[in-house]
């Protein structure tokens, strides 16, 4: 079928047919080859603040102050103004920050001088318009291992998330936890509907919460040490009842060691992955005689490094099933891009059955499979939100799919794929709540843009966005920097962008050291 790329074609193709079953969000999504960015405002006039997200809905810009303190909300508008004449320049006041948002409040949330907000943690509810946001102390290095602990953990005086209402800046309760350690880049903590968890490292807990409709945040498990919410009072009444076995024998003259339960028992999520792993070897072999030595081998010789392993992250796959990555307390430490270097391993753990149904190293062909395959079902958020159906991935996208593909092909070896797939596997599989927030990625080169809103090294020409349906179109170009180019080329840059769900607007931020960062608007005239 013909289809014409003007856009007046295309919306009055809308008002006399309708798109065919199940293609009305990919027809919506066509018209944004026509309502690209068309002209870039250099060097904004702009605050001193630290540039966060867009939220899903587009109402709100999250920033923060220079200093951690305080949260400053803005809405955004859109530029207005009036000129006489053919001629018509952009008026000197339209080149402020202020032009294009509106500050709605400043809300201070680390009231203490040893607190900061942490910066790349913000989760959204799009329903309640409810924002969570995550303060700190600074990490300690050097703590001891006490109260069921993880050898060689640091750990935090004090970490606070706060649930706050987005639409006045009126904070609604908050969750501390004291002297623990919770990695709070990039959204470890994982929203799912009205559900929150958040993975305490230090202590190998995951702790689910529920954000009710008034604002607060509820208790609903703590998973880790026990798996069922009655395991704790069952262990302490069986712990009593040796106890008064004990004692008894000490009447009768027979001495015994009280037994100490926490050394007895590993924690409860450790017992199912080791129970799976050991039925799913055993049930490998066919032949009986070769179970001994195949336990052996991939099991009983492996078994203390898998007691040695611990929850690194965690995401919702429904209200059901958390995906949960483990390793080393190494890896840990370092959970960076270095971090992919050390082993780790997938679960997909039932919270009602409390059963581990599967169980993957990172380097699983299987799993990069089903990843290719479902990619869509592993994005960290209710399947509800209209956002999500615009979203492109190689699982429903043939271009992004082909993309996949060409990578795979590049790979001249076993050695390559598995380096290519698993490493990018291990970082993008647990999905972060600031990912691919705007329509425009259907262009956006990954290579210079990252789509979780990471800084990348700047570039001095301008970046290209090219139409994947109709190859080797050019829609618009992003420039960071000044429109003259920098003048020191030896210091290193750094670029960040930020672009709106669904307006033809964007912002790029380029930084370095000996200069003071440099803002552009990137917007439809």
């Amino acid at each position: 079928m013909f289809r014409n790329s003007n856009i007046t074609a295309r919306l009055f193709d809308r008002q006399i047919s309708a798109p065919a079953p199940g293609t009305s969000v990919n027809c919506n999504r066509r018209f944004y080859e026509n309502l690209v960015p068309s002209h870039t405002i250099y060097d904004v006039e702009c605050p001193d603040l630290s540039f966060c997200k867009f939220t899903h809905d587009g109402r709100y810009l999250i920033t923060f102050s220079r200093n951690h303190q305080d949260l400053i909300v803005y809405r955004p508008t859109w530029l207005s103004y009036s000129c006489e004449g053919e001629v018509c320049d952009l008026p000197s006041k339209a080149r402020r920050f202020e032009s294009f948002f509106t500050q709605l409040y400043s809300v201070t949330l680390a009231s203490s001088g040893t607190d900061v907000i942490c910066k790349e943690f913000f989760l959204y509810m799009e329903g309640n318009q409810f924002g969570i946001f995550a303060t700190s102390t600074t990490q300690i290095q050097d703590t001891p291992a006490i109260g069921g602990a993880i050898q060689g953990v640091p750990s935090f005086e004090r970490i606070a998330f706060h649930l706050l209402r987005l639409e006045d800046g009126i904070v609604l309760d908050e969750k501390v936890f004291q002297n623990d350690y919770v990695n709070l880049n990039h959204d470890m903590g994982v929203l799912y509907d009205d559900l929150l968890a958040i993975v305490s490292i230090r202590y190998q807990r995951i702790q689910i919460l529920q954000i009710r409709e008034s604002g607060h945040l509820v208790d609903v498990r703590a998973l880790g040490a026990f798996c069922y919410e009655d395991d704790e009072l069952f262990l302490n009444s069986s712990s009593q009842c040796m106890h008064q076995l004990s004692e008894n024998h000490a009447e009768n003259g027979l001495h015994a060691n009280q037994p100490n339960p926490d050394s007895l028992f590993l924690s409860g999520i450790k017992q199912r992955l080791l129970s799976f792993i050991f039925r799913g070897i055993w049930n490998e072999e066919v032949d009986r005689s070769q179970t001994v030595q195949s336990m052996k081998k991939k099991f009983y010789f492996h078994f203390q490094d898998y007691v040695d392993l611990i929850i690194w992250k965690v995401q919702f796959l429904d209200r059901h099933h958390l995906l949960i990555k483990f390793g080393s307390v190494e890896g840990v430490l370092q959970y960076s891009r270095s971090a992919d270097h050390h082993p780790s391993f997938f679960a997909v753990y039932n919270m009602e059955t409390t059963e581990v149904v599967a169980f993957y190293p990172n380097s699983a062909y299987e799993l990069c499979g089903l990843f290719e395959q479902f990619g869509d079902h592993f994005y960290s958020a209710s399947r509800n939100l209209l956002h999500l159906k615009f979203i492109s991935s190689h699982s429903n996208n043939i271009h992004a799919s082909d993309q996949l593909r060409i990578v795979k092909n590049k790979a001249s070896s076993s050695l390559q794929v598995e380096s290519l797939l698993c490493p990018p596997l291990s970082a993008s599989l647990i999905f972060t709540n600031m990912e691919f927030s705007s329509l425009f990625h259907l262009f956006v080169p990954y290579k210079l843009i990252s789509a979780t809103e990471r800084h990348r090294t700047s570039v001095d020409h301008p970046i290209k966005f090219i139409s994947r349906r109709q190859p080797s179109v050019l829609k618009f170009k992003i420039k960071p920097g000044p429109e003259a180019g920098n003048v020191d080329n030896r210091t290193r840059k750094a670029s960040s962008f930020l672009f709106h769900p669904f307006l033809p607007l964007a912002l790029s931020i380029q930084q370095s050291m000996h200069f003071p960062p440099s803002m552009n608007i990137h917007y439809r005239q």
